[in-house]
């Protein structure tokens, strides 16, 4: 029997992408494909250096972040993937994490928190294991706190 979700997947909230230097993806993203720099994010705790670009407007905006490590020998390894992560608009994260986690679904460590754009989010796992067999099958999914307005316009 299928239980009820008790929250919905409103859309794509970010793509990330890694790579060794930003330099190269900046190229790309911002010089050539022309997307606008709206913030960037450092923390020594994720191992992270990231600008947050973004196209698109309103509910419709998606970021693009791109990432490099602040030491490419520490974890986590953000460029060692070079599509480092997607992640989810999420209409009530709490209780999509309750849900998930009772359902199965992995979580990576650190719970839900504040991220680089000022959202709370947390991650799926990319590995299932024994305990909680459900997980991104290789690929890492933020699930994002959506704000009224996105709820709204995507809800």
């Amino acid at each position: 029997m299928k239980t009820l979700r008790p929250f919905k997947v409103l859309g794509i909230q970010q793509v990330a992408i890694g790579g060794p230097s930003k330099d190269r993806l900046r190229t790309l993203w911002i010089d050539k494909l022309g997307l606008e720099v709206t913030g960037n994010f450092v923390s020594e705790r994720e191992n992270v250096d990231e600008d947050i670009c973004a196209m698109g407007k309103g509910a419709f905006k998606v970021e693009v972040d791109l990432m490099q490590p602040l030491d490419p020998d520490k974890k986590p390894a953000v460029h060692t993937t070079p599509l480092n992560h997607i992640g989810l608009w999420i209409d009530d994260l709490p209780k999509a994490v309750e849900w998930l986690t009772a359902n199965g679904v992995r979580f990576a460590p650190g719970g839900i928190r504040q991220g680089a754009a000022g959202y709370d989010i947390c991650f799926v796992h990319p590995k299932s294991n024994d305990e909680f067999p459900v997980a991104g099958e290789g690929v890492l999914i933020e699930l994002v706190q959506a704000p009224p307005e996105i709820v709204a316009a995507l809800g």
